[in-house]
Protein backbone atom coordinates (compact mmCIF):
# COMPACT_ATOMS: atom_id res chain seq x y z
CA UNK A 1 0.00 0.00 0.00
CA UNK A 2 1.57 3.37 -1.40
CA UNK A 3 1.56 5.84 1.62
CA UNK A 4 -0.02 9.58 0.54
CA UNK A 5 0.38 12.96 2.95
CA UNK A 6 -1.62 15.60 2.01
CA UNK A 7 -1.41 19.21 3.36
CA UNK A 8 -1.91 22.93 2.82
CA UNK A 9 -1.19 26.17 3.82
CA UNK A 10 -1.97 29.35 1.60
CA UNK A 11 -3.26 33.37 1.10
CA UNK A 12 -3.11 35.33 -1.37
CA UNK A 13 -0.26 38.39 -0.04
CA UNK A 14 -1.17 42.06 -1.40
CA UNK A 15 2.36 43.46 -0.94
CA UNK A 16 0.87 46.78 -1.28
CA UNK A 17 -1.77 46.49 1.40
CA UNK A 18 -1.29 48.20 4.98
CA UNK A 19 -2.99 44.75 6.50
CA UNK A 20 -0.27 42.13 7.92
CA UNK A 21 -1.31 38.59 7.95
CA UNK A 22 -0.68 37.41 11.31
CA UNK A 23 -1.56 33.80 12.92
CA UNK A 24 -5.05 34.45 13.92
CA UNK A 25 -5.79 35.70 10.28
CA UNK A 26 -5.18 31.84 9.45
CA UNK A 27 -6.91 30.52 13.05
CA UNK A 28 -9.70 32.24 12.55
CA UNK A 29 -10.42 31.76 9.34
CA UNK A 30 -9.32 27.83 8.76
CA UNK A 31 -6.75 25.99 10.72
CA UNK A 32 -7.08 22.21 10.78
CA UNK A 33 -4.41 20.52 12.74
CA UNK A 34 -3.41 17.15 11.37
CA UNK A 35 -5.80 14.49 11.39
CA UNK A 36 -8.47 16.55 12.15
CA UNK A 37 -9.89 17.98 8.61
CA UNK A 38 -14.14 17.00 8.42
CA UNK A 39 -15.22 14.65 5.73
CA UNK A 40 -16.44 17.07 3.47
CA UNK A 41 -14.64 19.21 0.36
CA UNK A 42 -13.38 22.86 0.73
CA UNK A 43 -10.77 25.68 -1.00
CA UNK A 44 -7.77 24.41 0.67
CA UNK A 45 -9.17 20.64 1.32
CA UNK A 46 -9.60 19.37 -2.17
CA UNK A 47 -6.74 17.51 -2.91
CA UNK A 48 -7.16 15.54 0.52
CA UNK A 49 -10.79 15.28 0.18
CA UNK A 50 -10.35 13.38 -4.15
CA UNK A 51 -7.79 11.79 -2.47
CA UNK A 52 -9.59 10.16 0.73
CA UNK A 53 -12.62 9.21 -1.83
CA UNK A 54 -9.82 7.76 -4.31
CA UNK A 55 -7.54 5.82 -1.61
CA UNK A 56 -9.23 2.25 -2.51
CA UNK A 57 -9.34 2.43 -6.11
CA UNK A 58 -5.25 3.38 -6.23
CA UNK A 59 -4.41 1.61 -2.77
CA UNK A 60 -3.26 4.91 -0.83
CA UNK A 61 -2.87 4.80 2.89
CA UNK A 62 -3.77 8.89 2.97
CA UNK A 63 -2.69 10.69 5.94
CA UNK A 64 -3.82 14.13 6.80
CA UNK A 65 -1.37 17.38 7.87
CA UNK A 66 -1.80 20.68 8.82
CA UNK A 67 -4.57 22.37 6.24
CA UNK A 68 -4.76 26.62 7.13
CA UNK A 69 -5.46 29.20 5.09
CA UNK A 70 -6.33 33.28 5.76
CA UNK A 71 -7.79 35.11 3.67
CA UNK A 72 -6.13 37.67 1.51
CA UNK A 73 -4.18 39.97 3.07
CA UNK A 74 -0.88 42.17 3.42
CA UNK A 75 2.77 40.45 3.66
CA UNK A 76 2.81 37.15 6.62
CA UNK A 77 4.52 37.87 9.43
CA UNK A 78 7.81 35.89 9.80
CA UNK A 79 7.05 34.48 12.93
CA UNK A 80 3.63 33.45 11.12
CA UNK A 81 4.86 31.88 8.08
CA UNK A 82 7.88 30.26 9.28
CA UNK A 83 5.51 28.57 12.27
CA UNK A 84 3.00 27.22 10.17
CA UNK A 85 5.66 25.71 7.31
CA UNK A 86 7.10 24.12 10.35
CA UNK A 87 4.33 22.58 11.18
CA UNK A 88 3.33 21.04 7.78
CA UNK A 89 7.11 20.07 7.63
CA UNK A 90 6.74 17.90 11.04
CA UNK A 91 3.74 16.90 10.02
CA UNK A 92 5.53 14.91 7.46
CA UNK A 93 8.54 14.35 9.03
CA UNK A 94 5.60 12.32 11.72
CA UNK A 95 4.47 10.29 8.52
CA UNK A 96 7.77 9.01 7.06
CA UNK A 97 8.04 7.39 4.40
CA UNK A 98 5.64 8.55 1.99
CA UNK A 99 5.48 7.60 -1.52
CA UNK A 100 3.29 10.92 -2.86
CA UNK A 101 2.73 14.43 -1.20
CA UNK A 102 0.00 16.48 -2.24
CA UNK A 103 -0.32 20.17 -1.38
CA UNK A 104 -2.82 22.66 -1.66
CA UNK A 105 -1.15 26.21 -1.79
CA UNK A 106 -1.96 29.75 -3.39
CA UNK A 107 0.85 30.24 -5.45
CA UNK A 108 0.76 33.92 -4.01
CA UNK A 109 1.96 34.07 -0.75
CA UNK A 110 4.56 36.51 0.60
CA UNK A 111 6.01 36.82 4.00
CA UNK A 112 8.30 38.88 5.70
CA UNK A 113 11.60 37.91 4.19
CA UNK A 114 10.10 35.00 1.73
CA UNK A 115 8.85 36.54 -1.82
CA UNK A 116 8.00 32.48 -2.78
CA UNK A 117 6.50 30.89 0.13
CA UNK A 118 5.23 27.98 -1.84
CA UNK A 119 8.91 27.44 -3.38
CA UNK A 120 10.36 27.90 -0.19
CA UNK A 121 7.73 25.43 0.94
CA UNK A 122 7.90 22.69 -2.03
CA UNK A 123 12.06 22.53 -2.20
CA UNK A 124 11.74 21.71 1.56
CA UNK A 125 9.14 19.11 1.25
CA UNK A 126 11.77 17.47 -1.60
CA UNK A 127 14.68 17.36 0.49
CA UNK A 128 12.65 15.44 2.94
CA UNK A 129 10.96 12.97 0.63
CA UNK A 130 14.04 12.38 -1.65
CA UNK A 131 14.04 12.56 -5.15
CA UNK A 132 11.91 9.07 -6.21
CA UNK A 133 8.51 10.33 -4.17
CA UNK A 134 6.03 11.92 -6.30
CA UNK A 135 5.01 15.75 -5.14
CA UNK A 136 2.18 17.57 -6.88
CA UNK A 137 0.33 20.90 -5.91
CA UNK A 138 -3.03 22.27 -6.72
CA UNK A 139 -2.38 26.25 -7.15
CA UNK A 140 -4.79 29.41 -7.59
CA UNK A 141 -4.45 30.63 -11.06
CA UNK A 142 -3.50 34.18 -9.49
CA UNK A 143 -0.37 32.17 -8.75
CA UNK A 144 2.86 33.94 -9.52
CA UNK A 145 4.57 30.64 -10.86
CA UNK A 146 8.25 30.74 -10.39
CA UNK A 147 10.64 28.42 -11.44
CA UNK A 148 11.61 26.93 -7.99
CA UNK A 149 7.64 25.73 -7.65
CA UNK A 150 8.33 23.98 -11.57
CA UNK A 151 12.01 22.45 -9.93
CA UNK A 152 10.65 21.15 -6.74
CA UNK A 153 7.56 19.64 -7.83
CA UNK A 154 6.65 16.77 -10.15
CA UNK A 155 3.06 17.75 -11.34
CA UNK A 156 1.44 21.51 -10.40
CA UNK A 157 -2.12 22.24 -11.43
CA UNK A 158 -3.82 25.68 -11.15
CA UNK A 159 -7.61 26.62 -11.26
CA UNK A 160 -9.05 27.61 -14.61
CA UNK A 161 -12.11 29.30 -14.19
CA UNK A 162 -12.22 32.95 -12.54
CA UNK A 163 -14.08 33.05 -10.59
CA UNK A 164 -12.54 29.40 -9.12
CA UNK A 165 -15.65 27.23 -9.68
CA UNK A 166 -13.58 24.19 -10.60
CA UNK A 167 -11.00 23.86 -7.42
CA UNK A 168 -12.52 20.23 -6.94
CA UNK A 169 -12.47 19.43 -10.86
CA UNK A 170 -8.68 20.23 -10.85
CA UNK A 171 -7.74 18.41 -7.68
CA UNK A 172 -8.91 15.42 -9.73
CA UNK A 173 -6.94 16.55 -12.39
CA UNK A 174 -3.92 16.85 -10.07
CA UNK A 175 -4.41 13.45 -8.47
CA UNK A 176 -5.01 11.45 -11.81
CA UNK A 177 -1.77 13.03 -13.34
CA UNK A 178 0.07 12.44 -9.98
CA UNK A 179 -1.43 8.62 -9.49
CA UNK A 180 0.09 7.64 -12.97
CA UNK A 181 3.34 9.32 -12.36
CA UNK A 182 3.77 7.34 -8.85
CA UNK A 183 2.64 4.06 -11.47
CA UNK A 184 5.20 4.74 -14.08
CA UNK A 185 2.64 5.17 -16.29
CA UNK A 186 3.96 8.36 -16.94
CA UNK A 187 7.03 10.52 -16.63
CA UNK A 188 5.84 14.74 -16.23
CA UNK A 189 8.12 17.17 -18.26
CA UNK A 190 7.11 20.88 -17.87
CA UNK A 191 8.21 23.70 -20.00
CA UNK A 192 7.42 27.23 -18.22
CA UNK A 193 6.76 30.34 -20.34
CA UNK A 194 6.68 34.04 -18.84
CA UNK A 195 4.08 36.11 -21.19
CA UNK A 196 6.06 39.39 -19.96
CA UNK A 197 2.18 40.63 -18.95
CA UNK A 198 -0.03 40.75 -15.95
CA UNK A 199 -3.64 39.62 -17.40
CA UNK A 200 -6.52 38.20 -14.88
CA UNK A 201 -8.94 37.13 -17.40
CA UNK A 202 -12.57 36.37 -16.59
CA UNK A 203 -13.59 33.19 -17.83
CA UNK A 204 -17.33 34.01 -17.76
CA UNK A 205 -17.17 36.07 -20.96
CA UNK A 206 -15.33 36.03 -24.24
CA UNK A 207 -12.39 35.27 -24.81
CA UNK A 208 -12.15 34.06 -21.46
CA UNK A 209 -14.20 30.89 -21.85
CA UNK A 210 -12.69 30.04 -25.29
CA UNK A 211 -9.33 30.01 -23.90
CA UNK A 212 -10.55 27.88 -21.17
CA UNK A 213 -12.09 25.38 -23.58
CA UNK A 214 -8.55 26.03 -25.85
CA UNK A 215 -6.46 24.80 -23.09
CA UNK A 216 -8.04 21.94 -22.05
CA UNK A 217 -8.21 20.72 -25.98
CA UNK A 218 -4.72 19.63 -26.02
CA UNK A 219 -5.02 17.82 -22.75
CA UNK A 220 -4.96 13.99 -23.21
CA UNK A 221 -3.46 14.41 -26.60
CA UNK A 222 -0.10 13.93 -28.37
CA UNK A 223 1.62 13.23 -24.96
CA UNK A 224 -0.09 16.44 -23.07
CA UNK A 225 -0.59 15.64 -19.45
CA UNK A 226 -2.04 19.09 -18.29
CA UNK A 227 -2.24 22.83 -19.16
CA UNK A 228 -2.36 25.62 -16.77
CA UNK A 229 -2.28 29.15 -17.32
CA UNK A 230 -1.22 31.37 -14.70
CA UNK A 231 -3.14 34.81 -14.78
CA UNK A 232 -0.79 36.59 -11.85
CA UNK A 233 -1.52 38.42 -9.12
CA UNK A 234 -0.75 42.21 -9.88
CA UNK A 235 -0.67 43.52 -6.32
CA UNK A 236 2.18 41.05 -5.38
CA UNK A 237 5.62 42.91 -5.65
CA UNK A 238 7.99 39.95 -6.31
CA UNK A 239 10.48 38.83 -9.02
CA UNK A 240 8.29 36.45 -10.90
CA UNK A 241 5.05 38.18 -10.85
CA UNK A 242 2.91 37.98 -14.12
CA UNK A 243 0.68 35.62 -16.82
CA UNK A 244 2.48 32.74 -17.30
CA UNK A 245 2.55 29.38 -19.23
CA UNK A 246 2.69 26.21 -17.72
CA UNK A 247 2.64 22.82 -19.97
CA UNK A 248 3.46 18.89 -18.97
CA UNK A 249 4.10 16.56 -21.08
CA UNK A 250 4.83 12.27 -21.18
CA UNK A 251 8.77 12.72 -21.14
CA UNK A 252 8.79 15.31 -24.40
CA UNK A 253 10.50 18.52 -23.42
CA UNK A 254 10.95 19.83 -26.86
CA UNK A 255 6.96 19.17 -27.28
CA UNK A 256 5.89 20.97 -23.76
CA UNK A 257 8.14 24.08 -24.80
CA UNK A 258 6.82 24.10 -28.45
CA UNK A 259 3.08 24.40 -27.07
CA UNK A 260 3.90 26.22 -23.58
CA UNK A 261 5.27 29.32 -26.30
CA UNK A 262 2.67 28.61 -28.74
CA UNK A 263 0.24 29.28 -26.32
CA UNK A 264 1.81 32.03 -24.57
CA UNK A 265 2.01 33.53 -27.73
CA UNK A 266 -1.63 33.64 -28.56
CA UNK A 267 -2.35 35.20 -25.43
CA UNK A 268 0.03 38.07 -26.18
CA UNK A 269 -1.87 38.83 -29.62
CA UNK A 270 -4.83 39.08 -27.88
CA UNK A 271 -4.04 40.76 -24.88
CA UNK A 272 -6.25 44.20 -25.28
CA UNK A 273 -9.08 42.29 -25.38
CA UNK A 274 -8.84 40.31 -21.78
CA UNK A 275 -8.76 43.22 -20.19
CA UNK A 276 -11.81 44.16 -17.79
CA UNK A 277 -13.48 47.73 -18.96
CA UNK A 278 -13.37 49.43 -15.62
CA UNK A 279 -15.69 52.30 -14.94
CA UNK A 280 -15.40 55.26 -12.83
CA UNK A 281 -17.98 55.40 -9.59
CA UNK A 282 -19.92 58.45 -11.01
CA UNK A 283 -19.72 56.40 -14.45
CA UNK A 284 -21.06 53.37 -12.67
CA UNK A 285 -23.84 54.58 -10.80
CA UNK A 286 -24.97 56.52 -13.91
CA UNK A 287 -24.96 53.55 -15.81
CA UNK A 288 -26.82 51.56 -13.39
CA UNK A 289 -29.85 54.02 -13.10
CA UNK A 290 -29.88 54.18 -16.52
CA UNK A 291 -30.07 50.36 -16.85
CA UNK A 292 -33.84 49.33 -17.30
CA UNK A 293 -34.27 46.96 -14.20
CA UNK A 294 -32.27 45.80 -11.69
CA UNK A 295 -30.30 44.86 -10.11
CA UNK A 296 -27.46 46.21 -11.56
CA UNK A 297 -24.23 44.82 -9.55
CA UNK A 298 -21.32 46.62 -9.14
CA UNK A 299 -17.78 45.50 -8.46
CA UNK A 300 -16.05 47.07 -6.03
CA UNK A 301 -12.43 46.17 -7.37
CA UNK A 302 -10.16 48.76 -5.81
CA UNK A 303 -11.55 47.80 -2.12
CA UNK A 304 -11.67 43.67 -2.63
CA UNK A 305 -10.88 42.13 0.18
CA UNK A 306 -9.84 39.01 -2.02
CA UNK A 307 -7.10 40.98 -3.29
CA UNK A 308 -5.63 41.98 -0.16
CA UNK A 309 -7.88 45.43 0.29
CA UNK A 310 -9.11 46.15 4.29
CA UNK A 311 -12.58 45.81 2.35
CA UNK A 312 -13.52 49.58 4.25
CA UNK A 313 -13.50 51.99 1.54
CA UNK A 314 -16.36 54.18 1.55
CA UNK A 315 -15.82 55.89 -1.64
CA UNK A 316 -18.66 54.25 -3.44
CA UNK A 317 -21.12 54.57 -0.51
CA UNK A 318 -20.14 58.03 -0.19
CA UNK A 319 -21.49 58.91 -3.60
CA UNK A 320 -24.39 56.65 -3.39
CA UNK A 321 -25.56 59.09 -0.65
CA UNK A 322 -24.62 62.24 -1.90
CA UNK A 323 -26.62 61.61 -4.64
CA UNK A 324 -29.48 60.27 -3.13
CA UNK A 325 -29.66 56.70 -4.07
CA UNK A 326 -32.10 55.04 -1.98
CA UNK A 327 -32.89 51.68 -3.36
CA UNK A 328 -29.47 50.32 -3.06
CA UNK A 329 -26.94 47.87 -1.00
CA UNK A 330 -23.65 47.07 -0.48
CA UNK A 331 -21.31 44.77 1.51
CA UNK A 332 -19.52 43.32 3.06
CA UNK A 333 -17.90 46.32 5.08
CA UNK A 334 -15.33 45.40 7.13
CA UNK A 335 -16.30 47.67 10.59
CA UNK A 336 -15.98 45.42 13.46
CA UNK A 337 -16.25 49.06 15.61
CA UNK A 338 -19.30 49.41 13.95
CA UNK A 339 -21.18 46.27 14.30
CA UNK A 340 -20.36 46.29 17.86
CA UNK A 341 -22.40 49.79 18.41
CA UNK A 342 -24.62 47.94 16.58
CA UNK A 343 -24.78 44.72 17.95
CA UNK A 344 -25.11 46.78 22.09
CA UNK A 345 -28.52 49.05 20.36
CA UNK A 346 -29.90 45.94 18.79
CA UNK A 347 -32.57 46.49 15.71
CA UNK A 348 -34.87 49.12 15.55
CA UNK A 349 -32.11 51.69 17.07
CA UNK A 350 -31.10 54.85 15.26
CA UNK A 351 -28.60 56.68 16.10
CA UNK A 352 -25.45 58.45 14.79
CA UNK A 353 -22.50 56.17 13.33
CA UNK A 354 -19.16 56.27 11.82
CA UNK A 355 -18.97 53.71 8.77
CA UNK A 356 -16.03 52.63 7.75
CA UNK A 357 -12.59 54.47 6.35
CA UNK A 358 -10.89 53.57 9.53
CA UNK A 359 -7.20 51.59 8.28
CA UNK A 360 -5.49 54.67 5.44
CA UNK A 361 -5.93 56.62 2.62
CA UNK A 362 -6.53 54.56 0.61
CA UNK A 363 -10.04 53.41 2.24
CA UNK A 364 -11.72 57.33 1.86
CA UNK A 365 -12.72 59.32 4.85
CA UNK A 366 -15.25 57.70 7.26
CA UNK A 367 -18.94 58.43 6.83
CA UNK A 368 -20.41 59.87 9.37
CA UNK A 369 -24.74 59.59 9.57
CA UNK A 370 -27.74 58.62 11.14
CA UNK A 371 -27.82 54.57 10.91
CA UNK A 372 -30.99 52.69 11.59
CA UNK A 373 -30.20 49.03 12.75
CA UNK A 374 -31.77 46.62 10.74
CA UNK A 375 -31.17 43.02 11.73
CA UNK A 376 -27.70 41.42 13.27
CA UNK A 377 -26.58 37.79 12.64
CA UNK A 378 -23.81 36.61 15.27
CA UNK A 379 -21.05 34.26 13.41
CA UNK A 380 -22.38 34.38 9.96
CA UNK A 381 -21.29 32.13 7.50
CA UNK A 382 -21.13 32.47 3.77
CA UNK A 383 -21.03 30.11 1.43
CA UNK A 384 -17.93 30.42 -0.14
CA UNK A 385 -15.70 28.57 -3.61
CA UNK A 386 -16.28 25.30 -3.93
CA UNK A 387 -19.45 25.79 -1.09
CA UNK A 388 -17.14 26.07 1.82
CA UNK A 389 -18.17 27.87 4.72
CA UNK A 390 -16.54 31.48 4.94
CA UNK A 391 -16.60 32.92 8.43
CA UNK A 392 -17.71 36.33 8.30
CA UNK A 393 -18.10 37.21 11.93
CA UNK A 394 -20.77 39.19 13.60
CA UNK A 395 -22.59 40.97 10.95
CA UNK A 396 -24.54 43.71 11.09
CA UNK A 397 -27.60 45.31 8.15
CA UNK A 398 -27.69 49.16 8.75
CA UNK A 399 -29.79 51.28 6.51
CA UNK A 400 -27.16 54.44 5.78
CA UNK A 401 -28.64 57.70 3.68
CA UNK A 402 -31.05 55.21 2.31
CA UNK A 403 -28.36 52.19 1.50
CA UNK A 404 -28.73 49.26 3.46
CA UNK A 405 -25.22 48.02 4.04
CA UNK A 406 -23.87 44.65 5.51
CA UNK A 407 -20.82 45.65 8.28
CA UNK A 408 -18.46 42.38 8.71
CA UNK A 409 -16.10 41.55 12.06
CA UNK A 410 -13.87 39.70 9.38
CA UNK A 411 -12.36 40.42 6.57
CA UNK A 412 -13.97 38.29 3.64
CA UNK A 413 -15.05 39.53 0.04
CA UNK A 414 -18.74 39.18 -1.45
CA UNK A 415 -18.71 35.39 -2.88
CA UNK A 416 -22.69 34.46 -2.05
CA UNK A 417 -25.78 36.30 -2.04
CA UNK A 418 -26.56 34.65 1.41
CA UNK A 419 -24.32 37.21 2.57
CA UNK A 420 -27.33 39.49 2.15
CA UNK A 421 -30.40 37.28 2.54
CA UNK A 422 -29.13 36.22 5.78
CA UNK A 423 -29.71 39.35 6.97
CA UNK A 424 -32.82 39.64 5.78
CA UNK A 425 -31.56 42.06 2.99
CA UNK A 426 -33.64 41.51 -0.50
CA UNK A 427 -31.37 42.26 -3.15
CA UNK A 428 -33.61 41.36 -5.87
CA UNK A 429 -35.53 44.15 -5.25
CA UNK A 430 -32.50 46.74 -5.44
CA UNK A 431 -31.53 48.97 -7.96
CA UNK A 432 -28.60 48.74 -7.20
CA UNK A 433 -25.86 46.32 -5.39
CA UNK A 434 -22.61 47.23 -4.74
CA UNK A 435 -20.14 44.09 -3.77
CA UNK A 436 -17.03 44.09 -2.56
CA UNK A 437 -15.42 41.60 -4.83
CA UNK A 438 -13.20 41.63 -8.20
CA UNK A 439 -14.83 38.65 -9.80
CA UNK A 440 -15.61 36.16 -7.35
CA UNK A 441 -18.94 37.00 -7.09
CA UNK A 442 -20.14 36.69 -9.87
CA UNK A 443 -20.71 32.52 -9.71
CA UNK A 444 -23.58 33.41 -7.16
CA UNK A 445 -24.80 37.19 -7.88
CA UNK A 446 -24.75 36.78 -11.89
CA UNK A 447 -28.04 34.30 -11.06
CA UNK A 448 -30.11 37.45 -9.82
CA UNK A 449 -28.08 40.74 -11.40
CA UNK A 450 -29.79 42.32 -14.58
CA UNK A 451 -26.43 43.92 -15.19
CA UNK A 452 -22.67 43.98 -13.98
CA UNK A 453 -20.54 46.76 -13.98
CA UNK A 454 -16.40 46.46 -12.94
CA UNK A 455 -15.76 49.50 -10.62
CA UNK A 456 -12.41 51.00 -10.98
CA UNK A 457 -10.53 53.61 -9.19
CA UNK A 458 -8.44 54.35 -5.81
CA UNK A 459 -7.58 51.46 -3.24
CA UNK A 460 -5.28 49.25 -1.89
CA UNK A 461 -6.43 46.76 -4.80
CA UNK A 462 -6.63 49.04 -7.77
CA UNK A 463 -6.59 47.92 -11.27
CA UNK A 464 -4.77 50.80 -12.25
CA UNK A 465 -1.69 48.98 -11.41
CA UNK A 466 1.05 52.05 -13.01
CA UNK A 467 0.33 53.79 -10.24
CA UNK A 468 1.50 51.19 -7.79
CA UNK A 469 5.48 51.74 -6.34
CA UNK A 470 6.76 48.31 -7.93
CA UNK A 471 10.72 47.50 -6.94
CA UNK A 472 10.83 43.94 -7.39
CA UNK A 473 9.08 42.95 -10.71
CA UNK A 474 10.25 42.24 -13.41
CA UNK A 475 9.85 45.20 -16.14
CA UNK A 476 8.98 46.04 -18.86
CA UNK A 477 5.46 43.87 -18.03
CA UNK A 478 2.19 45.04 -20.31
CA UNK A 479 0.08 46.69 -19.66
CA UNK A 480 2.16 48.66 -16.78
CA UNK A 481 4.73 49.50 -18.91
CA UNK A 482 2.58 50.65 -22.21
Amino acid sequence: MKKVFCAALGTETNTFSPMPTSMDSFKSNEYFPAGTYPDRSGFYGAPLCVARRRAAEFGWQVQQGLITSAPPGGITTRATYEALRDELLNDLQQALPVDMVLLSLHGAMVADGYDDCEGDILARVRQMVGPQAIIGAELDLHAHLTRQMVEQANVLVLFKEYPHTDILERAEELVDVCARALEQQVRPVPALVDCDMIVPIHTTREPGKRIVQHLQSFEGRNGVLTVSLAHGFATGDVPEMGTRVLVYTDGDAAGAQALARQLADELIAQRDTLQVPYRSIDEAIDEALAFNGGPVVLADRPDNPGSGAPGDSTFVLRRLIERGVQNAALGPLWDPVAVRIAFDVQPGATLPMRIGGKIGPLSGDPVDALCTVKALVPDLIMTGLGNAPVPMGDAALVNVGGVDVVLTTLRNQAMNTDLFSQLGCDITTKKIVVVKSAQHFHASFSKVAAHIIYVGGQGVATPEWHTLSYNKIKRPKWPIDR
